[in-house]
């Protein structure tokens, strides 16, 4: 038998758990260690077991009943398909002296493993007694019950044979009692069950519990292979606690009337009661607002003491200056969320600490201007700024607007101000902005031509004043810019905590940092996962901005159906263009596993988290509309008859999007069927309707996304949602939203309340993949806010942690785990 020692919570799994698939299982859902394991939470328990006669079983309804084995019979199956144990069993010897009918029922165990199959007959010996536990079922009009839980009870009156297994409980009030108690129910797999982790966790708790009572080498075989629980069933708390500290300061762990950690996990994992599960995910749940929140409050304090480049307050209200002349050659007027944003960035830059600021507002808010007006902010103090796009498409696009808005107040000198002998490239623009400064524009990605980059990355590299508009070649080693001062991220969620840092390190100092966001984010969620950001919203649209009419349309309705194909013939006819959006790209596309929308790493394209309504899958479902199938299904229609068609997915190259896109625009092709690549950075305003199939398997943040696309140029505008959901299901529940509202915050709050944030914002920073198990941002707010106090509070009087080692360990592990969760470490 071999030995690990010093078995604690950064113990693998691997070297404790001796059957090597269920240790790959393990690894599949995430589990590596024994710290992994003990934070694998049970999503509920199982209601008590009633305890019965076997003449009280009611079909359906799950039970326990003592009795004692009769036969036991080994059957092979044909066809070398396995071994099936058939045991019989009676109640007489413990409802006769009560009065009670005896009877018999079938335990029924199937196995392709022979071993298995030894050590069960081995385990239910004629005359054992039992505890059974499981839910009953009929076959042949005979009850029996497959696979049920069974518990040996020792005999005392009765040596135990050589060939007998170790009994399960020494006592049938021991079992009984085992069996009433609720059984955590685990998220599993194909791979392995929900009772098989149970068993493991219980296996690794009680090894902590032994290396609590006596630490050193403990063996690994203590973790029952079989899946059955030893006979040791009772978990002394007080030994657990010694190997598992506490992360929560005991002062806090008093004030909010919380379980020692030990406690709390012995609690999730092997409650007595639902009461004690209760009590465990309450101190488990705060426990995880405290950590987060400690990590986001020593984060932005640390972040702070770093130095900057100070930019003097140059905004709105400051004439003569560069954000003032651009405002007055804005063709329209700053809504007042605008001009208060820009004045209050203005404030930031001009403190010599970093400014650190999400900005989320709606599509069409005016998110742009406010960032351009900063970007300024940092040219007029000397110095540089970056802006950050997800997509050469949504880069080129910033490159253009902003081109012309800083046109509008200067004047571009491109031909004349290029230096050296090397022709002028069409991705950088000067523009002289006053007789001292000509403002170079430089545009850089990924796929561009070599002169171009080595163009653009001259400009930034010589530590000029400019603006920079950047894909994630911004992140590359090749990209100086010394003088950074300001570096402005577009859509948040599409980078990491990394690549931000690879920015930093870019400049001398750290830069101002704005975060740009159109995701609508309710406030609580914006406290959780932004903590370390001071938060700015726009909430209003510019005025030439329409509400976009949704309408919500059954797709078996035909004459519906015919007369919006029939609308967009007609809006197109007007001068306007329209969306056909798909979840796939073609028949062999899986939504589930293909990425169609853009992802960190910046490569592809990722497609939509796509909803499943409980008790249904795929098979249930008719298959989901592709764009080939829908191009090819609306080029055959009479609506369409004379109207060209486009498509565009994640799979075109950029040299394809872009002449797809530019083609769009022009009216070349009006009709553009397409994945949810377009979701972000696509401006058409000639844009009117876009249509949305299988609209009910889309989550309502990124509907609500999809449908800002049309009406940016001020027209009238029409969104039509097409489900396949019947009426009265919870999939038409969410249309109904969409359909009822254009409230963002509404609409995202609702989407979190139905899918976890962790869909909705995004894995890197919600916690999809992070240390945040239970934590629910939208129902958990007033812990949020308890938790965020009380670090703070701690922090005041030890910044570093240093008396609370445990904790400073856990933040540790957080923000390591968490590399997108933090926006800024």
């Amino acid at each position: 038998m071999s030995t690990v020692a010093h078995v604690g919570l950064h113990s693998t799994v691997a070297s404790l758990v001796a059957n090597r698939r269920r240790v790959s299982a393990l690894k599949a859902l995430g589990v590596v260690t024994v710290g992994d394991a003990l934070t694998y939470y049970p999503f509920r328990i199982t209601d008590p077991m009633q305890i019965t006669a076997i003449a009280g079983i009611r079909l359906g309804e799950p039970c326990a009943f003592a009795a004692r084995v009769d036969q036991v019979r080994l059957v092979p199956l044909s066809g070398h398909r396995g071994f099936r144990l058939d045991v019989m069993v009676d109640d007489a010897a413990f409802v006769s002296s009560q009065g009670g009918t005896p009877l018999a029922v079938r335990l029924v165990f199937f196995s392709h493993k022979k071993p298995y199959m030894d050590w069960m007959v081995r385990r239910l010996q004629v005359g054992a007694d039992l505890v059974v536990a499981g839910e009953p079922g009929v076959y042949m009009d005979q009850l029996q019950f497959t696979h049920p839980e069974t518990l040996v009870v020792a005999d005392a009156d009765q040596e135990v044979s050589a060939d007998a297994s170790r009994p399960d409980a020494a006592s049938l009030d021991e079992a009984l009692d085992r069996v009433r108690r609720p059984r955590p129910v685990y998220h599993a797999s194909s791979r392995i069950s929900s009772d098989h982790i149970h068993d493991v966790i219980l296996g690794f708790l009680r090894l902590l519990a032994q290396a609590g009572n006596s630490p050193g080498s403990i063996p690994a075989a203590s973790v029952s292979e079989e899946g059955q629980p030893s006979a040791d069933v009772r978990i002394d708390p007080e030994a657990l606690g010694r190997a598992i500290p506490d992360v929560l300061p005991e002062q806090v762990r008093a004030d909010q009337g919380l379980l020692h950690r030990a406690r709390a996990l012995l609690g999730m994992h092997a409650p007595d009661s639902p009461d004690d599960f209760a009590a465990a995910r309450k101190t488990l749940r705060y426990e995880e607002a405290f950590v987060s929140q400690t990590a986001l409050l020593q984060t932005r304090r640390q972040t702070q003491q770093q130095p900057t480049y100070p930019c003097a307050n140059s905004g709105a209200d400051h004439p003569d200056t560069l954000p003032a002349r651009f405002i007055d050659s804005l063709p329209f007027q700053l809504t007042d969320g605008q001009r208060q944003v820009i004045n209050d960035i203005g404030v930031d830059m001009a403190k010599d600490q970093p400014m650190q600021r999400l900005l989320q507002g709606e599509v069409g808010s005016g998110k742009t201007v406010v960032a351009l007006a900063a970007m300024l902010q940092a040219v007029q103090a000397g110095h540089q700024a970056v802006l950050v796009a997800p997509t050469q498409v949504l880069a080129e696009q910033h490159y253009a607007s902003i081109g012309g808005m800083l046109k509008a107040m200067g004047t571009d000198v491109t031909a004349t101000a290029v230096e050296g002998h090397h022709k002028p490239v069409d991705n950088v623009t000067m523009i002289r902005m006053t007789d001292q400064l000509v403002l170079p524009l430089v545009l850089l990605t990924g796929g561009m031509r070599l002169a171009q980059r080595r163009s653009a990355l001259a400009v930034s590299a010589s530590g000029r004043p400019c603006i920079v508009i950047a894909t994630h070649a911004a992140f590359s080693k090749t990209f100086q810019a010394p003088n950074l001062a300001l570096t402005v991220i577009d859509e948040q969620h599409r980078f990491g905590v990394e690549q931000r840092e690879e920015l930093r390190r870019k400049s001398e100092r750290v830069p101002h940092l704005l975060i740009m966001t159109a995701t609508p984010i309710p406030r609580t969620a914006a406290m959780t996962w932004f903590g370390d950001l001071d938060i700015s919203a726009l909430t209003e649209l510019p005025s030439n901005r329409k509400p976009v009419r949704t309408h919500v349309i059954a797709e078996s309705d035909g004459a519906t159906m015919g007369a919006m194909f029939l609308h967009l013939r007609r809006r197109i006819e007007a001068g306007e263009r329209a969306y056909v959006i798909c979840a796939r790209i073609d028949e062999e596309d899986d939504p589930s596993s293909v990425s169609d929308r853009p992802s960190q790493s910046g490569g592809s394209d990722a497609q939509p988290e796509l909803l499943v309504e409980e008790g249904q899958g795929d098979g249930q479902r008719p298959p989901l509309h592709s764009v080939v199938e829908m191009s090819q299904r609306l080029a055959a229609l009479p609506q369409f008859q004379g109207i060209a068609v486009a498509t565009l997915t994640g799979r075109d190259d950029d040299a394809t999007k872009n002449a797809v896109m530019m083609d769009f625009a022009s009216g070349r092709t009006p009709l553009l069927v397409a994945t949810t690549v377009v979701e972000v950075g696509v401006d058409v305003p000639q844009a009117s309707c876009i249509v949305i199939f299988d609209a009910d398997r889309f989550g309502l943040s990124q509907l609500h996304q999809l449908r800002g696309r049309v009406g940016r140029g001020g027209t009238d505008s029409w969104a039509f949602l097409i489900s396949r959901a019947p009426a009265d299901s919870p999939a038409a529940e969410r249309l109904n939203v969409i359909r009822d509202t254009t409230d963002g915050a509404k609409i995202a709050e609702e989407d979190i309340r139905i899918r976890g944030a962790g869909d909705v914002l995004g894995d890197a920073q919600s916690g999809g993949h992070s240390s945040l198990k239970l934590l629910r941002v939208v129902t958990d707010a007033p812990m949020i806010a308890r938790a965020r106090t009380q670090a703070g509070q701690l922090l005041e009087s030890d910044p570093t942690l240093a008396g609370q080692p445990e904790l400073a360990g856990a933040v540790l592990d957080f923000m390591r785990g968490n590399e997108g969760f933090l926006v800024s470490s």
